[in-house]
């Protein structure tokens, strides 16, 4: 296979001449250039190879512990989170000062912000999930809080002195967030106190840093019911006095993956706490951490596939079987370059959402397009990482299936992407209900245009999609029903063109990528078409409903 590029290598090829980073900031008056973007991904893809690589098996191994109420991480993530802290990394895409207090950031795009966190999570998914929340607790906070309460949290959590979570889910309250029964009661003194039990929070509790600020929805007494009802809340876990705030770990999950990342059951027990925005209008300020959030858990699904395919291609090249390595088996090189051309179409995917959301920031552009790209890339690159990861367990053959590789791990931990931030397939559903019905199918006609554009090998694929949104905009607005059972099909196959679009660019700007390109044009494009005939299947899936 002549493609032998790395990771760092193409996202820095991504942003600066696939995407064009350079440009959109040069429009903004604030240019980044290529050598600035070459030398912060060098350094980020030195921090995962130092200080995350090494110990990703072992942090797996160790797993987070709870005991006598205290939750403690793998040893290696001190050092780990010592390096992320002086690396200043945590800054990298947040605010340099808000209404006018500085916040230590360094306001850079989210293109470079996703890019650096490819690789951080390649080197140990577990890990970052800790710096992944803190960005989006910045991001809303940055937002929606009070100049007081931006002052005193905003340069805590930007220098990754304190982390943040996101306290949503309850027992009763998963996807559906209008069942939230934790209650914030006024404490007669400007404040709220906060009562109830959070489930499934990510680094709720911890020992990397000395104080954890936790964004809660819950619902103030005269709240209306359903979602107009909630509000969001944040409670830090140590006060600014230094007593401890009644909220605690109650314990923590035993799960298939990510088991260095402590997934806590967190129980508020009259915690004091500040509202954050505007009484029962805590979904939109919490959806602005999602939004982000969701983008972050599709590149997660990349570099899941990255660090598979770096393990399968070591281990290819090792091991010898029939004469010579295994990775001249045709068989075994199929699935490597399925490994390279699906991984690389995915990051590619993740850095063009991360730019469309930039040029909106930064220019002011529509933000119909990272809109429409969202839910794509949170599915399509997460899905695509859960096969990419059971691919790399079948080059290892049975030494896959042990632990003592790696391979195993991949998958187990890769398997939570699709899952998290709203599951693919809600993310299905607000693609095809929300982001195509909004502008009547206008900026996905306006990608389309453009895929058409990129590689004449493309016209077929991009002539069947948009078909199948005619079909969608037509059918799926006189039936609702029949748009959500064609929802995950269609945005499959959105996601399969798309990827090859995206290669067909990165051919076109270094002619190293042309090979793998061809590849998935020729092999892997096709599975677009086979997703797209199961749309207009629609009625075979309605016939299966059980009565209501």
């Amino acid at each position: 296979m002549t493609h032998a590029t790395t990771p760092a290598e193409d996202l820095i090829l991504g942003l600066t001449r696939v995407v064009d980073l350079p440009g959109i900031t040069a429009a903004t008056g604030l240019p980044i250039s290529p050598d600035d973007i070459t030398a912060i991904i060098r350094e980020a893809e030195r921090y995962a190879r130092e200080l995350l690589w090494p110990n990703a098996q072992a942090a797996d191994r160790h797993g987070a512990i709870y005991e006598d109420g205290v939750v403690r991480v793998p040893p290696s993530y001190h050092a780990a989170y010592k390096g992320w802290i002086e690396g200043g990394w945590q800054g990298l895409a947040a605010p340099s000062e808000v209404n006018g207090i500085p916040v230590g950031g360094q306001e850079l795009p989210q293109a470079l912000w996703m890019a650096v966190s490819e690789l951080v999570t390649s080197g140990d998914m577990a890990f970052s999930l800790c710096p992944l929340l803190t960005g989006g607790a910045i991001e809303a906070l940055a937002r929606f809080a009070s100049p007081a309460q931006q002052e005193a949290w905003l340069p805590r959590l930007v220098s990754g002195e304190w982390t943040g979570t996101m306290c949503l889910t309850e027992p009763q309250a998963g996807s559906d967030l209008s069942q939230v029964r934790t209650k914030a009661e006024p404490d007669g003194m400007g404040g709220y106190t906060i009562t109830g039990q959070k489930i499934y929070i990510t680094f709720g509790d911890h020992d990397l840093t000395p104080n954890t600020l936790h964004l809660i929805l819950a619902r103030l007494p005269d709240a209306p019911p359903g979602t107009k009802g909630i509000s969001l809340f944040a409670a830090p876990k140590v006060l600014p006095d230094g007593r401890a705030n009644a909220l605690r770990c109650g314990g923590i999950e035993r799960k298939l993956g990510i088991h260095a990342a402590p997934t806590c059951v967190m129980l508020f027990e009259g915690a004091e706490a500040q509202l954050v925005g505007e009484p029962n209008r805590g979904l939109n300020a919490m959806f602005a951490m999602m939004n982000a959030a969701r983008l972050g858990v599709g590149v997660e699904g990349v570099a899941q596939g990255a660090r598979a395919l770096a393990l399968a291609e070591a281990y290819a090249a090792d091991r010898i079987q029939g004469g010579g390595p295994i990775s001249r088996h045709p068989d075994v090189a199929r699935m490597l370059a399925e490994m390279r051309a699906i991984t690389l179409a995915g990051r590619l995917l993740a850095l063009e959402a991360g730019a469309a959301l930039d040029r909106a920031r930064l220019s002011g552009a529509s933000e119909a397009r990272v809109a429409l790209l969202t839910p794509i890339v949170k599915s399509w690159c997460t899905d695509r990482g859960v096969d990419v990861a059971s691919l790399g367990i079948q080059v290892h053959g049975g030494m896959g299936f042990v632990e003592d590789t790696g391979a195993a791990q991949v998958l187990r931990d890769a398997r939570i992407a699709p899952i998290y931030e709203g599951t693919n397939g809600i993310q299905a559903i607000d693609l095809v209900t929300r982001k195509l019905f909004r502008d009547g199918g206008a900026e996905m006609a306006a990608v389309i245009a453009e895929i058409r554009a990129a590689d004449p090998r493309l016209a077929e694929a991009a002539t069947a999609l948009e078909r199948a949104t005619a079909w969608m905009l037509d059918r799926g607005q006189r039936d609702p029903s029949a748009a959500q059972a064609s929802a995950a099909a269609y945005l499959d196959a959105a996601g399969w063109t798309m990827g090859g679009w995206m290669l067909a660019r990165a051919a076109r700007a270094d002619d190293r990528y042309a090979p793998l390109c061809a590849f998935y044009l020729a092999r892997l494009l096709p599975r677009a078409a086979a997703r797209l005939a199961e749309i207009e299947a629609a009625d075979s899936l309605l016939a299966l409903l059980p009565a209501a």
